[in-house]
């Protein structure tokens, strides 16, 4: 299975600027079309709206891409939309950015900057996640060393996944396989001891991505 990149959530995010209202509706989709219906979907909730532009990306190779400027000169929003998505790396996501005119004219690259800006923006808002399929690590700790247990994710850059609470705590971590040792090891270290852990099964999980880092 091919790791891919997408939006953490769906999301709504609003900008003004020269007093024009650019709304943008970001939405995980499996197909194209799943996108249609949800750009469809924006513009009957928006009918009022000058033009409601969109671009979109799916398949985890990035096979399929759309873009539409809805109105606005050739090349001036859903071109840029779309390089946005793919500068992100981004797919299975579309973007629909809603225009309400407020009266000042942006111009060619106003237009440009305002739309890859409405996109770029609430990516950023939202975040994005990585899919991929990881091994799966079973750790079991007393409740003492699980009070710090957060301290050691965050030196990591890991995330735990269903924790469960019984006489002991057991927790659970997806990584790539060859990364599994050198986790223990700094486990091991952390807590100046063994901890018990077992592989368990591959499972596809999304992982935050800091995109400040990798930008």
């Amino acid at each position: 299975m091919k790791n891919y990149k997408t939006i953490k959530a769906d999301s709504i995010c609003e900008e003004v600027i020269k007093k024009s209202r650019f709304i943008c509706h970001l939405k995980r989709i499996n197909s194209e079309e799943e996108g249609r219906q949800f750009i469809s979907q924006i513009k009957k909730e928006h009918y009022k709206a000058n033009h409601s532009c969109s671009a979109m990306i799916i398949g985890e190779n990035s096979e399929i891409k759309r873009s539409s400027d809805d109105g606005e000169p050739s090349g001036t929003a859903g071109v840029p939309m779309l390089t946005v998505l793919e500068k992100q790396g981004l797919t299975n996501v579309v973007a629909v950015v809603t225009r309400y005119f407020g009266g000042i004219k942006l111009g060619a690259g106003g237009l440009i900057r305002a739309y890859a800006g409405s996109v770029a923006h609430a990516i950023k808002e939202i975040g994005v996640v990585e899919v991929k399929e990881l091994q799966g690590l079973a750790i079991e700790m007393t409740y003492p060393q699980y009070q710090t247990f957060a301290n050691f994710l965050e030196s990591q850059e890991l995330q735990e996944f269903d924790p469960d609470f019984s006489v002991n705590v057991t927790t659970h971590l997806y990584l790539d396989k060859d990364k599994i040792q050198d986790v223990l090891d700094s486990l091991t270290e952390f807590y100046h001891g063994k901890v018990n852990s077992q592989e368990i099964g591959r499972r596809v999980v999304e992982v935050p991505i800091n995109t400040e880092k990798t930008s």
